[in-house]
C-alpha cells in the first residue's frame, strides 16, 4: 500500500484570494483518504472517504496489479467573500493498493455516494474457495 501526504501551507492574509502558481501548488494538500477494506470468498468490498469529491474530479485505475484512487475535492467560496486564512484550499485525496492475482481486475465496479466511493472487487472463479468431495474406499 502507497500512501503520499504532503501538508499545505497557510495563505498569507495579503494575497490574493485565488492563488496562482507557486501559491496554488502550496496549497494543494495531498490527503490518503481514510479507507475500509472488507473481504469475503466473493471478493472484496473497498469503502474510501472522499467529501466534497465530484464524479467528475474522480479518477480511478487498475493497471500491473496496482489500484489507484486519485480525486480532487471541490470546495466552493462564498460569492462576494475574500479569504483571509485558508489551510487546506483545494484538497487532493490519493492512495494505491496492491491487488493479488487472485481477484479479476476486469470485473470491479465503482460507485461514489454521499461522498464514499464504494468498489467490490470479485475474486477469480479459480480463487474462490470451493468443497472437495471426499470419498470413502
Amino acid at each position: 500500500m502507497n500512501v503520499s501526504t504532503e501538508l499545505a501551507s497557510r495563505q498569507n492574509s495579503n494575497s490574493p484570494a485565488a492563488p496562482t502558481g507557486a501559491q496554488a501548488v502550496r496549497q494543494m494538500a495531498r490527503i490518503a483518504p481514510a479507507v475500509d477494506i472488507v473481504e469475503d470468498s466473493e471478493g472484496i468490498t473497498l469503502f474510501a472517504d472522499l467529501p466534497g469529491v465530484p464524479r467528475e474530479k474522480l479518477e480511478v485505475q487498475v493497471q500491473d496489479g496496482s489500484l489507484s484512487i486519485d480525486a480532487e475535492a471541490v470546495i466552493p467560496s462564498p460569492p462576494g467573500l475574500r479569504l483571509q486564512h485558508g489551510e487546506v484550499r483545494h484538497p487532493h485525496f490519493c492512495r494505491a493498493f496492491k491487488i493479488g492475482p487472485d481477484f479479476d481486475v476486469a470485473r470491479i465496479d465503482a460507485q461514489l455516494r454521499d461522498g464514499v466511493l464504494r468498489m467490490t472487487i470479485p475474486r477469480r472463479e479459480q480463487a474462490k474457495p470451493r468443497r472437495i468431495e471426499v470419498s470413502v474406499d
